[in-house]
Order: C-alpha cells, then sequence, then structure tokens
C-alpha cells in the first residue's frame, strides 16, 4: 500500500510539474522534489524518465476520456450532446489550460517517441469514435456534411475543438477564438 501511495505522489508531482513547467523545462530532480522523494525512487518506480512520462500520459488520458464521455452523457440530442461538449472544451480552456498544454507537449513528443505516439493516437482514435457514437451515429448532419462518413466528421470535430484549443493558449487575450468552438454547431444545418 506503501509503494502505491509513493508511486502515486510521484505520478501526480510530474503531471503538476509538466502541466505548469512543460516536458522541455522538467527535471526528473524537479518532479522527485515537488513528490517529497529521493531521486532514485523515480527510477525505482519508473525506470526511466520516459516509463515515468508514459504512465503521466496514461493518466492524463484516462482523465480527459472519463471527463468528455461525461460531457458527452448530457442532452437528448445530438445537438444537445454537442454543444455540451463545447462547453466542456471551453470550461477546460478557461479554467485548467495546463491540461491542453500537457497533451498538446505530449503531442509534440509523439511524433519522435513510438511509446508515446501509440498511446496519443489511441487517445485520438478513443475520442473521435466517442463522437461518432454518442452525437453523430443517431443524427442527421447537414447537407454539406451528409456525403462524409461519420468517422470523418468526428475527426474534423476533434481536429477543430483541439486547434482552437491552441489558438487560445497562444492568444488567451482574444476572446472570438474561444467562441470559434461554437461554430462547429454548424454540422447540424
Amino acid at each position: 500500500m506503501e509503494e502505491r501511495n509513493q508511486s502515486q505522489r510521484i505520478l501526480n508531482a510530474a503531471y503538476k510539474c509538466i502541466s505548469t513547467k512543460g516536458y522541455a523545462n522538467v527535471s526528473l530532480r524537479d518532479i522527485a522534489e515537488e513528490a517529497g522523494v529521493v531521486l532514485s525512487q523515480l527510477h525505482y518506480y519508473f525506470g526511466s524518465k520516459e516509463g515515468l512520462f508514459t504512465e503521466v500520459i496514461k493518466m492524463m488520458i484516462d482523465k480527459y476520456l472519463e471527463e468528455i464521455n461525461e460531457a458527452l452523457s448530457i442532452g437528448e440530442t445530438a445537438k444537445d450532446k454537442m454543444l455540451s461538449l463545447v462547453k466542456f472544451f471551453k470550461d477546460l480552456l478557461s479554467n485548467n489550460p495546463g491540461l491542453f498544454k500537457l497533451l498538446y507537449d505530449f503531442t509534440g513528443l509523439a511524433m519522435w517517441s513510438s511509446s508515446f505516439n501509440s498511446l496519443l493516437k489511441d487517445l485520438f482514435n478513443d475520442l473521435s469514435k466517442m463522437i461518432e457514437e454518442k452525437i453523430l451515429s443517431n443524427s442527421a448532419l447537414g447537407d454539406n456534411f451528409k456525403s462524409y462518413s461519420p468517422r470523418a466528421v468526428a475527426r474534423m470535430i476533434l481536429g477543430a475543438m483541439f486547434g482552437t484549443g491552441i489558438q487560445v493558449i497562444l492568444d488567451s487575450n482574444e476572446n472570438e477564438i474561444l467562441d470559434a468552438l461554437n461554430a462547429i454547431q454548424i454540422i447540424f444545418e
């Protein structure tokens, strides 16, 4: 039990450090200090920096999937569910931009690391599948989208939301960028 608490404390510290400072600016020493453990314990529990960050990615993925699944469970119609998803993204960008920064940081790393690549690829596949199943599979898409598969439209929605998220993080003073998420409703018109 103590080992599980120790490893979870290290994971939480790594998550906090990376989401506030970014992957490139965090050392294992920073994480050990934040967790209140000696550096060797990070290696004991996770083997390497990549092993630790892989577990942080898994923790982040679980959090995203759970919260987005909850957002997609709100409302009766596809449009209601889409509005709930947009509200979730807006709230997250306004209240917890560190989680988005963490996702973007790890997505960049996934371009170069096969283990990170696999995890992030699975996350985006799972998210688009959730959008497809919970919003698009039983809805009437607007005329401009009828010739596309629900999977393709789900990927477009996901890309638009995360792309808008990047813009919000880079220019948080521009309120119109966040409101751009509302335009996603056009798929139902």
